[in-house]
């Protein structure tokens, strides 16, 4: 009894407070919190080095990060010896070889990397003295031979090399120099020309000109003491000579004259990169600093931007949309808003970002909208408070942004009093509609139709071209990269003959093809069955079966663990179009709805593509023009905004029972290659239904 009656106490307690908060409003916010920031231990030697300690015991450990605040460098036509020079320090130093340097660093569980302005160390705290001695050998006695310098520049292009037909490379490239100029150190870029021109006398001469001590902060936070440190990095820095950097000019960026489009064509892009973009003059001491970065926050911050919301969630034209402000005290810097979309949407993509972009220039933030994001920027304020680091940044911030001492202890503050008209101002000053570049890196013979009918504001936007090195060029002519005269069928047929003449490729009914190869330190295998209407594809891995792609009729699934997973419907009906028959090109040609697409280099030799379009997937076959023989196929699924694109390479036909098949398939198994090779090629086998369940 006495149970239930302090129960049914509690119950019309709840109900009482519960009847005195109205749940269905949001509470007021309270007083934003008092920052009790301590302001970090400080000295600073004779040579320059300034030293922030921020002690925290609660955790045996330390770390140190070593910062060069130096203004940034032309390289020209050297362009790569600030990457070869920060790979080549932290290999041990004059006293002690890589090999033993890196092996000691490892056995005492701590970590130590370099950059060509930069170093960083951490480890437990009872190594810190002799983490700091290796540190500081490295940085002030780095080991500059000619054999490492020769492994990380052949890294160094091999790396380049992967970017050639990267579009989201090529866009950021293109940016960068389009809006800073090439003769500037933020828009030039490396190339393999300008890397083979570094020498080793190059990388020493720029450490020795750059990686000084005048404009140099250290900053030690972890289970140490003040007087530690001071006593260590006095004994281990001092030899450091004194230097400041050497002050190099370069050219001075401009805004376009008028908004355009700059477009970049890249055929091998299954999506467009766009970026509308222009110059802004920020800083972090400036004013307008946080009405700045709220603004930007609105617009294109993250999940709830207006950019999100609506090419994404509103439009579907892309997986996110987002905008960026940057600020920079040496030159300056820009503000983009970017998506990566898909091809047959890009002109729209380009319009409805300019059109908010445009709309936060003219109309005012609402008033919820500001909220909200105050309290954003409140939360993560608070919460990184919680971090060590962040006092340690918060103070070298201070110390070479020239922020005034209480920028931090006001900032919630200075958040809190910002307006509507404070928003509005701000990106009315940093987000220029008028004068905005849009850059687009994308397939030219599917989006350029449309983005040459792209007008804002009643005005038809112009198109400017430029190759993937920003340099100018004339409008590409598809229709020149095909012979006159060809077509899908000829292709086709070209293609059948080469593997063995279009009579015995009607002769075949049915087929079976096993590949082998390796991945991830596992034997992965495929085994595909086809005839006319059905094919079957399982991959094993370790010979035990991993997943299963089936289609028979008009039903296309997966299957994975037993279960059948069936695919979307317009999914299914893309890659039936695309993929069914004994041997595809039946099928697509049988279909009409297959298209040449141009043609394009593929390992070094030219290649006519055969496009089969779909909604959700489009296939892209590609064909040797000398040989006829298959070499490549893409598969391009977009969904729900986000675009994957899966490539096979065939290699090395070899000629079975009087038809030729690929003796190697290379693909991809996530980030990694696999070679495959052919092990059996069986032509009119009998199947049954079971090889298709």
């Amino acid at each position: 009894m006495k149970k239930i009656f302090i129960t049914i106490v509690f119950v019309l307690a709840a109900i009482g407070v519960q009847a005195q908060i109205d749940r269905s409003k949001m509470p007021e916010p309270g007083p934003a919190p008092e920052i009790n920031l301590d302001d970090p231990q400080r000295f600073e030697l004779n040579n320059g080095l300034k030293v922030l300690v921020v002690e925290n015991h609660k955790l045996p450990r330390v770390s140190i990060q070593l910062t060069l605040d130096n203004p940034p460098i032309l390289e020209g036509e050297k362009a790569g010896v600030s990457s070869l020079t920060g790979s080549l320090l932290g290999n041990g130093s004059t006293s002690i070889s890589k090999d033993d340097f890196n092996e000691e660093v490892d056995f005492l569980g701590a970590n130590i990397s370099f950059g060509y302005r930069s170093a960083f160390a951490s480890s437990l705290s009872k190594y810190f003295p002799r983490i700091l001695e290796l540190m500081a050998d490295a940085a002030i006695n780095p080991n500059f031979t000619q054999e490492e310098f020769d492994k990380e520049k052949e890294k160094l292009i091999t790396g380049l090399k992967t970017q050639e037909k990267d579009v989201s490379a090529i866009a950021g490239r293109v940016r960068s120099a389009l809006a800073y100029g090439t003769n500037h150190p933020y828009g030039e870029f490396l190339t393999e020309e300008s890397v083979n021109k570094v020498t080793l006398v190059d990388v020493q001469n720029l450490y020795r000109n750059q990686f000084v001590p005048a404009n140099a902060y250290m900053v030690v936070i972890g289970d140490v003491s003040f007087d530690q440190v001071k006593e260590l990095v006095t004994e281990y820095f001092t030899p450091w000579t004194k230097a400041a950097p050497l002050s190099l000019g370069y050219s001075e960026p401009k805004d376009a004259q008028y908004t355009q489009i700059s477009f970049v064509d890249v055929p091998n892009a299954v999506q467009s990169e766009i970026a509308v973009q222009n110059l802004v003059n920020l800083k972090m001491k400036d004013p307008d600093y946080l009405p700045a970065l709220v603004a930007n926050q609105i617009l294109g911050g993250g999940g709830e931007g207006r950019l999100f919301l609506n090419l994404r969630e509103d439009k579907g034209y892309t997986y996110g949309s987002y905008s960026r402000l940057g600020n920079n005290k040496w030159a300056p810097s820009t503000f983009s808003a970017t998506a990566s979309v898909r091809n047959m949407v890009t002109d729209s993509s380009v319009v409805e970002i300019l059109k908010e972009v445009d709309r936060i220039y003219k109309e005012p933030v609402s008033e919820k909208e500001l909220k909200n994001t105050k309290a954003k920027y409140v939360g993560r304020f608070v919460m990184a408070l919680e971090q060590p680091s962040t006092i340690a940044r918060y103070a070298l911030n201070i110390e070479t942004q020239d922020l005034p001492k209480d920028f931090y202890k006001t900032y919630l503050e200075r958040i809190n009093a910002i307006t509507v008209d404070d928003v509005q101002q701000a990106a009315q000053k940093y987000f220029n509609i008028k004068n905005a570049r849009v850059v687009v890196a994308g397939k030219g013979s599917d989006v350029l139709e449309n983005l040459e009918k792209v007008s804002f504001n009643g005005k038809k936007v112009p198109i400017l071209y430029y190759d993937k090195y920003a340099n100018k060029t004339e409008k590409p002519d598809f229709s020149a990269s095909v012979p006159e005269g060809m077509s899908v069928q000829s292709v086709v047929d070209k293609y059948f003959e080469a593997i063995g003449g279009k009579d015995k490729v009607d002769q075949i009914k049915s087929l079976k093809l096993v590949y082998e190869g390796e991945a991830m330190g596992a034997k992965i295998k495929s085994e595909e069955k086809r005839t006319a209407d059905r094919f079957a594809q399982t991959t094993y891995m370790n010979d035990a079966p991993m997943m299963g792609v089936i289609a028979k009729g008009d039903e296309l699934y997966m299957k994975q663990g037993g279960q059948k997973r069936p695919l979307p419907p317009q999914m299914q009906q893309d890659m039936l179009s695309a993929a069914k028959g004994v041997f595809p090109e039946q099928n697509f040609v049988a279909g009409g709805m297959a298209k040449i697409a141009g043609t394009e280099d593929v390992e070094g030799k030219e290649a006519v593509k055969i496009e089969v379009p779909g909604e959700v997937v489009q296939v892209v076959y590609y064909y040797d023009m000398e040989t006829g023989l298959k070499v490549k196929e893409t598969q391009i699924i977009n969904m729900n905004g986000q675009t994957q694109n899966q490539e096979v390479l065939y290699k090395d036909y070899q000629e079975i029972d009087g038809i030729k098949f690929p003796g190697i398939r290379v693909g991809s198994m996530g980030p990694q290659k696999v070679e495959s090779k052919l092990l059996e090629a069986v032509i009119n086998i009998e199947v049954s239904d079971a090889d298709f369940e």
